[in-house]
């Protein structure tokens, strides 16, 4: 048997393909529908030799999420279900090696949600200016430096929330004012501070090894990029797993792909194209998709490649009240699910990689309120 239709079929056995995305697969690889038939019939009987187990959630409910379940003081939410079972799911689908890059990246000209600061990144030493300015004894003493070794440093001044990005629990909160509440109940007067949070910070995000979908909405409507506002409901995200052929398992990664990244990389690959990223940008899912994929699929995080992951102009609620984001509303503080933003799955859609190993560690800039300008991986 071809190598290839053997690693649909341990796909097929493990999980990883629904069988419509096994049959249309190995059409594609020139297989007979009677002979990809035959071939379902045998997997069905046998198992992977190298199948991974399922991993199955702590202290998700089916129905209801996660929520405030992992007791008082926690600040990991659901990422308390990271294990060592996950990771090496997660490394199975690494089949051929590929590593797909989902960083996007930053400058001064980037385009950012308007709630957020403009960054600099300015040199604070350089090679010529060492010289010139003679300041550092260490570079310009012929004793100490014959050979004239010089270094060059730059200052940082950046938003916490640009580019490809984490949002953290302190995020987020409901309340308003003094009565704020974050996640797992933590209070305003517990969280903030002068110089970043005291509790909730980028820096308790631990690293992130996970199995991962990605659902190519864009792809499935036939629209690159997604239209101003389009709204993201259960359905679309139905109808584009059923067109790829695969399926979420519970403590998957789902990245959604709206097209956003492709017009991103358009503007001197840093985004500089702000009016049109400005207008794909608003492109997301709605509140009910978010509560589909965490109350029925079990989504461990939710992301995608616009800067806000939920549709611009919300089209549903929650039951007690209105939020101008109801799905950041949702996640963060009510179910302790994290956001990832501006992922680009340009190179995972162009290959048609649905399921991979996603890899996130964030920078650890203590009371950060998300990961910012990070640089995740996808290994499929």
């Amino acid at each position: 048997m071809d190598d290839r239709i053997k690693e649909l079929v341990a796909d097929l056995q493990q999980g990883f393909l629904t069988r419509r995305g096994f049959l249309a697969k190995a059409a594609a690889l020139g297989l007979s529908t009677a002979a990809a038939l035959r071939l379902l019939g045998a997997a069905g009987s046998g198992t992977a030799e190298a199948q991974t187990p399922a991993v199955q959630p702590k202290r998700w409910q089916k129905g209801k999420g996660w929520g405030w379940v992992w007791g008082s003081g926690d600040q990991l939410g659901n990422l308390n279900e990271l294990s060592l079972e996950l990771t090496k799911k997660a490394l199975s689908l690494a089949k051929t090696g590929r590593v797909y890059d989902l960083g996007l990246t930053y400058d001064r000209r980037s385009y950012k949600w308007p709630g957020h600061s403009p960054g600099e990144i300015l040199t604070f030493r350089n090679q010529q200016g060492e010289f010139a300015q003679r300041d550092l004894d260490f570079v310009v003493d012929p004793k100490v430096n014959s050979l004239k070794t010089s270094f060059a440093s730059c200052a940082l001044f950046v938003s916490d929330n640009v580019a490809t990005q984490i949002d953290g629990y302190g995020h987020i909160s409901v309340g308003g004012g003094a009565d704020a509440q974050y996640y797992n109940g933590f209070k305003a007067s517990e969280v903030l501070g002068n110089w970043g949070l005291m509790k909730l910070g980028a820096e308790t995000i631990p690293p992130i090894v996970a199995p991962a979908t990605m659902i190519d909405v864009a792809g499935s409507v036939g629209q690159n990029p997604l239209p101003s506002n389009f709204a993201i409901g259960p359905d679309v995200l139905r109808q584009a797993l059923a067109k790829q052929g695969v399926d979420i398992e519970p403590l998957d990664v789902v990245l959604i792909r709206t097209g956003t990244a492709g017009i991103w990389l358009k503007g001197d690959g840093v985004g500089a194209n702000q009016d049109d990223v400005a207008k794909a940008d608003s492109a997301g899912i709605s509140l009910a998709a978010a509560r589909w994929l965490v109350e029925e699929k079990g989504a461990l995080m939710i992301g995608s490649d616009t800067s806000g992951l939920e549709v611009g102009q919300s089209v549903d609620q929650l039951p007690d009240g209105t939020s101008f984001i109801p799905v950041h509303h949702y996640l963060i503080p009510m179910q302790g699910v994290h956001i990832l933003e501006y992922h680009n799955q340009e190179d995972l859609a162009k290959d048609k990689t649905y399921k991979f190993a996603y890899v996130l560690g964030v920078n650890k800039f203590k009371g950060a309120t998300a990961g910012t300008a990070l640089r995740p991986i996808g290994i499929a």
